[in-house]
């Protein structure tokens, strides 16, 4: 029998500072071996997701190894759902929630899906996004911010994390300094804002000022270049931005968590190990890998890197020691995080809140359909962050609603004609989200109005979309609940 030896303290920290993900259902071997050597953090997405009861016993497994493990989630509700990623989520996204602004309904809504998270031992939450989405043309942010106001933002992410933390699981308030101005979406290159100092001091900074002072106990960089900041080096691998700015003129003491280091915003110019070991310096205590890279070579290649980093001098030992020990700090929160009263029980309150979101356009009197409709969805392609797996819409609600509903899918210059062949004579209610970034959705709403001007549309991204038709419903966001606010309006019930 052979016996390991036990990893000295400067490889240990090394393995602690990592988030990496992993595929499957349930732990793999090298994952169980890793944390034994040190690793203190893993990442979930959908592809570790069956079940609560599967994703209780996950985490279980991962604790058996660990006790003290940290397990996040990149859980925002909304369009971006791991625990509901089948299905839809059961609670609307930040955009609904500003889009109502009742920062205590946004408290509610974080505190029972902390509680469902707590329930299935997941205890440190990528979210809130506290981005400002200030640009409308934001490719990645959209119904992922509370909205474009900066104090409305603030507020809400201050409820946000005060209701996730009362569950007892950790925020993590995204992107700093904020990605909401941005035109290019950082899974894919690297976007830059030339907004002005006082400009991303005003509003960038805003809402995480307000996270801060709610007690946010993890913060996640962006991979975004902002020149006024920093000119050379986007803000995950920016000692200005990181240490000088969040740490040291906004006084966070929290941990510093970075985008996912996989992302081509980073990975494509200093690849993941050297952007890693740059992160770590500038002051990052977490390097989130897994999105896509998710196996015991990236962590190997990981935690080699910042060792030599420390070898040859340009990564202080004590930089990467106080990174690794403030995620042991953040594991012993959660840890001995109080719990408020409640339980996981699910409630309505997701529902609720996309209710109160539904904004409703009417051309007259409306009257509630009868007969079961045609539900032609124009749908885009969806973007990273969300994913293509999670389903969206109407249909599935306005078939229980209205049973012999049918739907289809279209997209392109002929989406409108194809819809039109396939609905027949049934009353259409068209889907569609982004038409803004679409002409050819906008075209298509178009041409179905003119051959059906009794067509109903039902808008489930951002509202910028032309009111038009004899109703037009606003979701605010994508969610499941979202689609069956706006089937139980059209059903009238």
């Amino acid at each position: 029998m052979t016996t390991l030896a036990r990893p000295d303290s400067l490889t240990r920290d090394a393995l602690t500072v990592l988030q990496p993900g992993f595929t499957g259902t349930t732990a793999p071997d090298w994952l169980l071996r890793r944390l034994g050597e040190g690793l203190a953090s893993v990442g979930l997405f959908g592809r570790n997701i069956a079940s609560p009861a599967q994703l209780s016993a996950l985490t279980a497994q991962l604790r058996a190894e660990r006790d003290d493990i940290l397990v996040a989630i990149d859980e925002e509700g909304g369009d971006v759902t791991r625990l509901e990623v089948r299905t839809g989520s059961s609670f609307p996204g930040n955009h609904a929630l500003g889009a109502v602004d009742d920062v205590e309904l946004t408290r509610q809504v974080a505190h029972e899906l902390g509680h469902r998270l707590r329930a299935c031992g997941v205890n440190l939450n990528w979210a809130p996004s506290a981005d400002v989405n200030s640009n409308p043309a934001n490719p990645v942010i959209g119904v992922r911010s509370f909205g474009a106001d900066p104090e409305l933002v603030a507020r809400h992410t201050a409820a946000y994390v005060t209701g996730l933390q009362a569950a007892g699981v950790a925020a993590c308030t995204k992107h700093f300094p904020g990605h909401g101005d941005t035109a290019v979406d950082s899974h894919h290159a690297l976007p830059r804002i030339d907004a002005s100092h006082s400009i991303v001091r005003d509003r960038e900074l805003a809402p995480f000022r307000a996270a801060i002072a709610a007690g946010t106990r993890a913060v996640m960089s962006a991979h975004i270049l902002i020149p006024a900041l920093d000119p050379d080096r986007p803000a995950t691998l920016s000692r200005p931005v990181l240490t000088d700015l969040l740490r040291g003129e906004l006084g966070y003491t929290g941990l510093i968590v970075t985008d996912g280091m996989e992302m081509r915003a980073v990975a494509d110019t200093y690849g993941i190990e050297r952007g890693s070991v740059l992160a770590i310096a500038a002051g990052a205590d977490a390097i989130c890998v897994g999105g896509g890279l998710s196996d015991d070579e990236t962590v190997r290649l990981l935690r080699d890197a910042l060792v030599k980093a420390v070898h040859t001098g340009e990564l202080p030992e004590e930089r990467l020691a106080d990174a690794a020990e403030r995620v042991r700090a953040l594991a012993h929160w959660t840890a001995s995080a109080p719990k408020t009263s409640g339980t996981a029980t699910p409630t309505d309150v997701g529902l609720t809140a996309a209710r109160r979101a539904l904004e409703a356009t009417h051309s007259g009197p409306y009257e509630p359909l009868r007969q079961p409709p045609y539900v032609a969805a124009l749908t885009p392609l969806a973007n990273f962050a969300v994913g293509n797996e999670t389903p969206w819409g109407v249909a599935a609600e306005l078939v229980r609603l209205l049973p012999g509903t049918r739907t289809g899918t279209f997209t392109g210059e002929k989406a409108a004609e194809a819809a039109l062949a396939e609905a027949g004579p049934s009353r259409i209610v068209a889907v569609v989200r982004d038409e803004h970034r679409h002409p050819w959705m906008s075209a298509a709403l178009n041409t179905l109005l003119t051959a059906r001007p009794d067509t109903i549309i039902v808008e489930m991204g951002v509202p910028q979309s032309p009111r038009r038709g004899p109703l037009h419903l606003a979701t605010h966001g994508a969610a499941r609940v979202c689609g069956q606010a706006a089937a139980e309006f059209i059903a009238g019930r």
